[in-house]
């Protein structure tokens, strides 16, 4: 029917799944870790951060180049497998992160997720261990949140001088929009969506002006892409277009029509990796 998609369940790789059962879409195409699902040797190690041990996943390679991908709001660090092999055919080291909240990183004190506003530091832990691991220097690779958290790091970190580039994937480059787009998909009345975002902002301690200040154009000092399009529906492709436009000579956009949140990769993933090749080339 008009309101009805239907889809073949082509295998089940862990669980069961029965007629009934609620189940939701993910951008993530594996579970597992590296070896599990790509069957990649890495090692799990430990990222030294301002609240304790960070779990992390390293695959190593021969470049001095580093990785470090910082998956997003409500998913894993098995985001970064659907782009790992590439990542690995092209012999860059790759440190795919948990931070602060996820399962295994310490909680934050408060209990929180501040939206990127304090685990920004977890990547620049990230970046240090990196550097004191053999890093020449790193590419910051985020989704969503994960994005925001590589754009702040990359402007306030004190190892900034070590970021090379940012790949920035389906951006929040502002809460506002995305915790209004938030509250209408959960169907909050729209007289009450001004009060539900001030709500959300203030029970995650974002400060209004702090906010803008990491989607500010003048504080960008690296080579950047933004993989986004018009039709995420959580971070509004207007910001990322905004920011391309107004530092193109830092900025270069790639728009995937057709492509939920953070799924920019999922739309098409060999143009994606196309990209992804041209903009890490000069950098590796």
């Amino acid at each position: 029917t008009a309101d009805t998609v239907v889809r073949r369940l082509e295998r089940v790789t862990h669980g069961t799944f029965r007629a009934g059962d609620a189940a939701w879409l993910t951008p993530n195409l594996y579970v597992g870790n590296p070896r599990t699902a790509l069957g990649l040797d890495h090692t799990d190690v430990d990222v030294p951060g301002e609240l304790g041990a960070l779990p992390a996943w390293f695959v190593p390679g021969d470049r001095d180049t580093w990785v470090i991908a910082v998956h997003g709001l409500g998913t894993t660090r098995e985001q970064a497998l659907n782009v790992l092999g590439f990542l690995h055919g092209r012999r860059l080291p790759v440190l795919a992160l948990a931070y602060r909240g996820d399962l295994g990183a310490p909680r934050p004190p408060d209990g929180l997720n501040h939206l990127g506003e304090t685990e920004w530091r977890d990547v620049e832990a990230a970046i240090r261990y990196a550097v004191r691991h053999g890093a020449g220097r790193v590419v910051l690779l985020g989704w969503s949140t994960g994005a925001t958290m590589a754009l702040r790091a990359a402007e306030h970190s004190a190892a900034r001088d070590r970021v090379a580039g940012l790949v920035l994937d389906s951006p929040v480059l502002s809460w506002e929009a995305t915790l209004r787009a938030l509250a209408r998909a959960r169907h909050i009345p729209q007289p009450l969506l001004p009060l539900a975002v001030r709500a959300a902002q203030g029970r995650a301690g974002l400060e209004p002006d702090r906010v803008a200040e990491s989607a500010d154009p003048g504080l960008l000092q690296v080579p950047t892409l933004i993989i986004h399009g018009p039709d995420d529906q959580v971070a509004p492709w207007e910001f990322s277009r905004r920011l391309a436009r107004r530092r193109a000579d830092l900025v270069a956009l790639h728009t995937v029509p057709h492509a939920p949140h953070a799924a920019m990769w999922n739309a098409d993933p060999e143009e994606y990796e196309e990209r992804l090749r041209r903009f890490l080339t000069p950098l590796m």
